[in-house]
């Protein structure tokens, strides 16, 4: 059976893993902030459920942003 993006500990194919879900609202409708950690640099970041399983670092990829941790 295939491990849902929001599970702890899923990894998405950026290298990116969940760490755990916040109490933040996302900016996605419905959506949740869940933090996330970096396999590369290991610095964690703000996403979206909706967006675990694309997310990209923004430490590593200036492009990429992430949702804000801070409350």
């Amino acid at each position: 059976m295939s491990q849902g993006t929001t599970e702890i500990g899923y990894t998405n194919r950026n290298n990116q893993s969940v760490i755990c879900k916040t109490n933040k609202s996302g900016t996605d409708h419905g959506q949740t902030v869940y933090e996330l950690q970096c396999g590369a640099c290991g610095r964690t970041h703000g996403a979206n459920g909706s967006d675990i399983f694309q997310r990209r670092c923004p430490h590593c990829d200036p492009k990429s942003t992430g949702e804000d941790l801070l409350a």
